[in-house]
């Protein structure tokens, strides 16, 4: 299928942005430059350049121009993406760093979300995720150990937690429930990251569950508010109800 006009030129932006040809805070070529390279209308150009602003690639500052981002990673919030399988797609380099891998009791929190019974076990992985090789996140991730058994014999500084999960135990993530805030990091954590206090963290919850609806695992991430910007797509719902007014007589006093 031929990808449209401004996703191919999206796309050609975007190589150049992946192959360092054009480095984190580069000037892009004017509208009219870029126009005329590709040979396309302007309309098109603008079109291309919304699209990779969305996703955090470009950003356009009215009256000078568009230029790469310094820091930002894009995440989508819209699919069920493992962290290292994702920031890849992006052409980034992903690494882990084990901070903690043990089994411990469910307590009621745990109870609750992964639905087991309290005093349970539950596999608890801490990792430090890092883009390019700079800190970006640290995931907390807690599964019922009854549904992988022995996990912890794999080096998860190594190897995908997602990917493990559907090849070893046959439990492929299908669809999760989460919500995103933002906080203040506490100075642990932003010592792990190397953030000057006071710093910002984007802080998820997320029960992720397979296909027949089994909760797999609940995770607790929280990414360096500098270095990440969530995007997702919106439309409006063709069943979206009608906007009813009611209409109030007008009474002279």
């Amino acid at each position: 299928m031929t990808k449209a006009l401004y996703q191919q030129i999206a796309d050609s932006i975007l190589e150049q942005i992946h192959t360092g040809e054009l480095q984190p805070g580069a000037r892009l070529p004017s509208e009219k430059s870029l126009s005329e390279k590709h040979q396309v209308g302007r309309n098109t150009i603008r079109h291309a350049l919304s699209y990779l602003a969305a996703k955090g690639y470009v950003e356009s500052v009215q009256g000078v121009g568009t230029f790469v981002t310094e820091t930002h990673f894009p995440k989508t919030v819209e699919f069920l993406y493992g962290f290292s399988q994702e920031m890849a797609q992006r052409g980034k380099v992903v690494g882990s760093r084990v901070l903690e891998a043990k089994i411990v009791p469910a307590d009621p929190l745990l109870t609750r979300v992964l639905r087991v019974q309290l005093g349970a076990e539950v596999v608890f992985l801490n990792r430090l995720r890092l883009v390019d090789g700079k800190p970006a996140a640290i995931e907390r991730a807690y599964l019922p150990h009854a549904f992988c058994l022995g996990i912890l014999e794999h080096d998860f500084g190594m190897e995908s937690l997602y990917d493990v999960l559907a090849s070893q135990y046959n439990m492929k993530p299908d669809h999760a429930e989460q919500e995103i805030g933002a906080e203040i990091a506490t100075p642990q954590v932003a010592e792990i990251m190397g953030m000057d206090q006071p710093a910002a963290v984007l802080v998820i919850h997320r029960e992720t569950r397979t296909a027949d609806g089994r909760v797999i695992e609940y995770v607790e991430s929280e990414f360096r508010a500098d270095r990440f910007r969530f995007y997702t797509n919106l439309k409006a719902s063709a069943s979206s109800p009608t906007a009813v007014f009611q209409r109030f007589p007008i009474q002279s006093s």
